[in-house]
């Protein structure tokens, strides 16, 4: 049975979503998505672990004023609620920034990694990209300036779903309907607050002595996974892996094959 309730934290009523009972499994979610991402793994999780997903500020559910917070406060509050035995996270871009910063700060919280495509505060930006990326960027910046909510989502689910270096429409159906709806969801919310930000992590990815399980598609930007490659092997505990034909959201993409490893790593834990 799923429950479904919120988190008070200042300044914003987190929506949390829950389900299952065992081992704690808490997903964070992309910043183009909502907790609706993880639907399939929540539910294939259930039977063995208490899985959870909330939505942050700015996205889906959650309500948030424009007061200053910090997103690993937020995650620290999530948890508090669900007790004090240490959980697994699960996060994705940067859900995985969010993962990475609370596991530096909470590593007695934290029992294992799993980051998708992980964003990671402390990583340099690409100084170029290619001249069919760096157009689409342009337009996606006409299309902000334009305030032209709906081109920004077709772009940026042309960039995050379909892969920057893919044709347009490559992913279609039920997950790029699910992409739009989630994504439109963020673009369209009022601003939030300035989020106070952690320390920069890159340089402190060796720290991370829990279990860590990397996970990315080789249609994502190659700078995502170039640096998901080093996080793999760069954590004492690392490991790699790379799904192919996929890009910046493996588990909508090829939800078989990420639910797979996901249970098999936790099954080691």
């Amino acid at each position: 049975m799923t429950e479904t309730f919120t988190v008070a934290v200042p300044g914003a009523s987190l929506a949390v979503e829950s389900k299952g009972r065992g081992r704690p499994v808490v997903f964070l979610h992309a910043g183009v998505a909502d907790r609706r991402m993880w639907a399939a793994e929540m539910h294939a999780l259930a039977d063995t672990h208490r899985v959870v997903a909330y939505d942050r500020r700015g996205f889906g559910e959650t309500s948030a004023s424009t007061q200053t917070f910090s997103h690993v406060d937020d995650l620290e509050a999530v948890l508090d609620r669900l007790g004090k035995e240490p959980v697994v996270l699960v996060g994705c871009s940067q859900g995985g920034r969010i993962s990475i910063d609370f596991a530096l700060t909470h590593p007695d919280r934290v029992a294992a990694l799993v980051l998708v495509a992980p964003a990671v505060s402390g990583a340099p930006s690409p100084a170029t990209y290619p001249p069919s990326i760096a157009a689409r960027i342009e337009e996606i910046e006409q299309a902000e300036e334009d305030e032209d909510i709906d081109r920004i989502n077709a772009l940026e689910a042309w960039f995050w779903l379909d892969g920057p270096s893919s044709r347009e429409g490559r992913v279609d159906g039920e997950v790029r309907e699910l992409f739009l709806d989630m994504n439109g969801i963020a673009l369209h919310q009022d601003e939030v607050g300035e989020e106070r930000k952690s320390p920069p992590a890159m340089p402190r990815i060796a720290q991370l002595s829990m279990p860590t399980l990397v996970i990315w598609g080789d249609l994502d930007f190659e700078h995502i996974q170039r640096r998901s490659a080093e996080i793999a092997a760069t954590a004492p505990k690392g490991e790699a892996f790379l799904i192919p034909d996929t890009a910046h959201l493996p588990n909508l993409e090829q939800p078989k094959m990420f639910g797979d490893r996901l249970r098999q790593f936790l099954e080691r834990l």
